[in-house]
């Protein structure tokens, strides 16, 4: 296989010159001299023309002769070629690429709806020319081949009552999931001669069909843990609270009014709303 080789045409500056002497030159002097021969020099200018190339900065021409690669011009400037040359214009400037929101399921098989962004530009004009059809649409391809099979990888998220406990989740493990999907596609896209400069999630959901039970599932998680500390602190302080309490000899309490004292403060503690307390006004025993 061929690989990408680099000119540098003549100078268009010179030839330019050259093609205004023999055209617009040829013109005057014939109508001044009346000469049909140097209609010649016309038709040279005219055959020198179309060999005028612009390279701009961060682009290139790729050179064709009857088929036959002849190099590629990276260096920005004004030149001139073959005319018989085709010259195909790539683009060596960085491009964005945001994918569309595809449909896949990830490691324990949950719909999710997952999009990406890639910053991505031609690094091999022959391979980009030459060994795919069409490199921007190959771009679009493989990059959603490459995010069906990275969501496919990793799970969504933890969830312990399943039992999943993944170091790498698509949810919080984020440069994890962007360095994985940089070098997959970054492997498919070597074929084309691209190079791929940056790749991250750019939107990740669940499927409209189990977005709301997983909303309420991360719900109760949620709830569960705020609950786990809440109780934590409570049996703290409520252990504080006798230990104080027998401590500097307030009051003398027996194990069924300390098991009474202690459900009291846990549902004071633990409760969703504010307690309503109940004065007592005799003794500890009414």
């Amino acid at each position: 296989m061929k690989e990408e080789k680099i000119i540098v045409p003549a100078n268009g500056y010179m030839m330019l010159f050259v093609f205004l002497i023999l055209f617009f030159g040829g013109i005057i002097t014939m109508i001044t001299l009346k000469n049909p021969w140097l209609l010649l020099s016309v038709i040279t200018g005219v055959f020198i023309a179309p060999g005028f190339i612009m390279v701009q900065p961060n682009g290139s021409r790729v050179l064709l002769l009857f088929g036959e690669y002849v190099g590629t011009v990276k260096k920005n400037g004004f030149y001139w070629v073959n005319p018989f040359y085709t010259k195909k214009k790539i683009s060596l400037r960085a491009s964005n690429f945001d994918s569309e929101r595809l449909k896949v399921n990830d490691k324990l098989g949950n719909p999710v709806m997952i999009s990406t962004i890639l910053v991505w530009r031609v690094q091999n004009t022959y391979k980009a020319a030459f060994d795919v059809d069409n490199y921007e649409n190959f771009v679009r391809v493989q990059t959603d081949a490459a995010v069906r099979k990275l969501a496919s990888m990793y799970p969504y998220d933890n969830f312990a009552d399943e039992g999943v406990d993944e170091d790498i989740t698509l949810r919080s493990s984020v440069n994890e999931v962007s360095t994985a999907l940089e070098k997959e596609i970054d492997e498919r896209l070597t074929t084309a001669g691209i190079e791929v400069l940056e790749a991250r999630i750019g939107y990740l959901a669940y499927a409209n069909e189990i977005a709301n039970a997983m909303l309420k599932r991360q719900q109760a998680t949620a709830i569960v843990a705020a609950r786990h500390k809440i109780v934590e602190g409570a049996v703290s302080m409520v252990e504080m609270a006798i230990e104080q309490l027998s401590k500097k000899e307030v009051v003398h309490l027996d194990e069924e009014r300390k098991a009474a004292m202690v459900s009291n403060l846990m549902v004071v503690l633990c409760g969703d709303k504010d307690a309503s307390p109940v004065l007592n006004t005799g003794t500890l025993s009414h």
